[in-house]
């Protein structure tokens, strides 16, 4: 049981707003803040590179806390910018050719669906998208079926940015697995909400963020890639961390995770990182994963007992992420009506989710996401925000 007075007094976020946007970046706990505050100023002391040198067994750490998060190896891990970089790393390090096919399902993510269609267009490979089944998640079924031979990667939106949907994952890994085709898992959402083993999901890469879930600070993200796929990959971009000037003018790739790095990096962020993951491996995954479902569940059903909203989540599982439309009143306007309340929120355009919101005709939501942290009194605030907002359309 997540021990509420606790962590909300190790949020001094949670005295200033209602935070429910942690979809978009969370409010992070005290002693993610000092541990990127003291290394900055460590840096103004005695320099960068001499900290980083000072202080070299904290982020590497960083290294080991992920492995945990994710049960893998910590030369699996590459540290990296954020979740989106961390895809693109993998992503394009994917030799396509024009006969090679690339899955990926409804509710892929804009800035990985532009990287596929530019990829294809460069290469000739075909981006194909496979259908929902009825709950509105990644059909199994028909994935297995278009599981072909010139099948050479399938793309995963674990939780999408759009909605509360969580994909099952595990399944997906079982029928890609068995077809042998690698599994690229973009977990930018679930990472921190819920609990995330490679080796249970048979996923071969996996992306994250550090300022959504797991609480660290922004400009932070990880990529995990298969111990056995690692000298594979190519990556698109090298530089003198990622490979060796050899002697004679060429140049060696290193082998493990790092490769997918480059050699200037955010230290105190990298440091901040393995705190955020340390705080959240302390309360529990699994813990902080039936909390912010049982928060999620009560905040829906709240919303749709009010006249003129409307819940748009699909799935036969339900993450932090709840969606919705106020009849007759814009996302933006919702949004900023509740920040006038000191309540955060966020809007999702159908920009960032054509293949979901599209086809089902939905031009934008309000997104509210909840965390752990959160309280009974930060869902009243939003719902009476709400109330207000339907009830003045008249």
């Amino acid at each position: 049981m997540i021990d509420l007075d606790r962590v909300r007094a190790d949020t001094p976020g949670v005295a200033h707003v209602a935070h429910l946007n942690n979809a978009g970046s969370s409010l992070p706990p005290q002693q993610v803040l000092d541990a990127i505050v003291g290394h900055l100023q460590r840096e103004a002391e005695i320099g960068g590179y001499e900290a980083a040198r000072e202080r070299r067994e904290l982020w590497e750490h960083t290294y080991d806390s992920l492995a945990r998060l994710v049960n893998a190896h910590r030369d699996e891990i590459a540290v990296v910018e954020n979740a989106t970089r961390a895809w693109d790393m993998a992503f394009y390090a994917f030799r396509l050719g024009p006969r090679d096919r690339v899955l990926t399902g409804r509710a892929e993510y804009a800035s990985n669906w532009i990287a596929l269609k530019q990829v294809a267009h460069r290469t000739g490979a075909r981006i194909e998208v496979v259908p929902d089944d009825e709950h509105g998640q990644i059909d199994v079924a028909a994935l297995g079926n278009m599981l072909h031979d010139d099948v050479r990667l399938v793309s995963l939106v674990h939780v999408p940015t759009q909605s509360g949907l969580v994909n099952p994952a595990a399944e997906v890994g079982r029928v890609t697995r068995a077809a042998g085709v690698p599994l690229l898992l973009d977990a930018c959402q679930s990472v921190g909400q819920l609990p995330l083993d490679v080796e249970r999901i048979g996923c071969d890469v996996l992306s994250g963020t550090g300022r959504k879930f797991l609480r660290g600070p922004r400009g932070t993200g990880f990529l995990w890639v298969r111990r056995t796929l690692i000298e594979e990959l190519e990556p698109p971009l090298l530089d003198m961390h990622a490979a060796d000037w050899l002697p004679d003018g060429s140049y060696r790739i290193r082998d493990d995770a790092r490769r997918f790095e480059n050699w200037e990096t955010y230290y105190a962020g990298k440091i901040g990182l393995g705190v955020a993951v340390d705080y959240a491996l302390e309360l529990g995954i699994d813990v902080i994963w039936e909390r912010v479902g049982n928060l999620a569940a009560s905040l829906r059903a709240a919303l749709a007992e009010i006249g003129g909203v409307t819940v748009l989540d699909r799935g036969a599982v339900l993450g932090a992420t709840v969606t919705f439309d106020v009849a007759g009143v814009d996302p933006v306007a919702v949004r900023d009506r509740l920040a006038e309340r000191s309540v955060n929120v966020s809007v999702m355009e159908a920009s960032s989710a054509q293949l979901d919101y599209g086809a089902r005709g939905i031009a934008g939501a309000v997104r509210a996401s909840v965390h752990y942290y959160n309280d009974d009194g930060d869902l009243d605030r939003l719902l009476e925000g709400v109330k207000e907002i339907a009830w003045s359309r008249s």
